[in-house]
């Protein structure tokens, strides 16, 4: 005669079972996983660049550290050493050895930069390395005997903007930026924006202001004026 309930395993006996089960289990499921993954039986470098892409990194680094070249300085934007001072820039003057007289200085709307002892100087139309044998002269002989005095741009005069963007106005020039990026600081197109045809003005090294078609990749430098024209239907 049959039993009519089959004896049934306690729930304890049960959970231990699948422990020993699993514990058993773990280390024959990660071998083929770790195999696969280490091959040799070391792990991967991290972020390691492999093959070609890595050697073609490593020449154009090496490359830009020994040309010096600065970025977009090629397609006419703006390289510290060339850089002609104007209206609106600041710059570090650190004359060695005289801390009262080394700081932050800016160029006036006319160009002009006020510095101790040595009174108003045109720095207008100047480069760093100009303005600072200009103020080494003016401090030799007669208050500082051999100084020596370095010029570091900190911030470049502001560009504009005008015509079809959405908030027109004057911009922080940014290194690099291009008439897109100048675009987009002023908020984009309007709708009535031509977004491939723009005209730029450009004050020229003696003073002069020329007018050009630009791109959309057109480099931008300190004090353009970019037009964005307007788009007829």
């Amino acid at each position: 005669m049959l039993p009519s309930r089959l004896p049934r395993k306690s729930p304890s006996r049960l959970a231990v079972l699948a422990v020993v089960a699993g514990t058993i289990a773990l280390p024959f499921a990660s071998l083929p996983l770790t195999a696969h993954a280490q091959g040799n039986g070391q792990p991967p470098a991290p972020n390691a660049a492999v093959g070609p892409v890595a050697n073609n990194e490593v020449a154009n680094n090496e490359t830009g550290a020994k040309s010096g070249a600065v970025p977009g300085a090629g397609m006419g934007g703006v390289a510290a050493a060339d850089y002609q001072l104007g209206p609106g820039d600041r710059v570090r003057i650190t004359v060695f050895g005289q801390q009262d007289l080394s700081g932050e200085y800016a160029v006036d709307g006319s160009g002009t930069l006020s510095f101790p002892l040595v009174g108003q100087v045109h720095a207008g139309s100047m480069t760093a390395a100009q303005l600072g044998k200009s103020l080494e002269s003016g401090l030799s002989p007669n208050y500082i005997k051999n100084p020596h005095v370095s010029v570091e741009v900190l911030s470049y005069r502001p560009f504009y903007i005008l015509g079809e963007v959405k908030t027109p106005g004057s911009y922080a020039y940014v290194s690099g930026m291009t008439v897109l990026n100048a675009v987009a600081l002023a908020g984009g197109f309007t709708y009535r924006a031509r977004d491939d045809d723009f005209r730029l003005q450009r004050t020229a090294k003696d003073g002069s202001k020329t007018q050009v078609d630009a791109e959309p990749t057109t480099p931008v430098q300190p004090g353009d004026v970019i037009t964005v024209r307007e788009r007829y239907f």
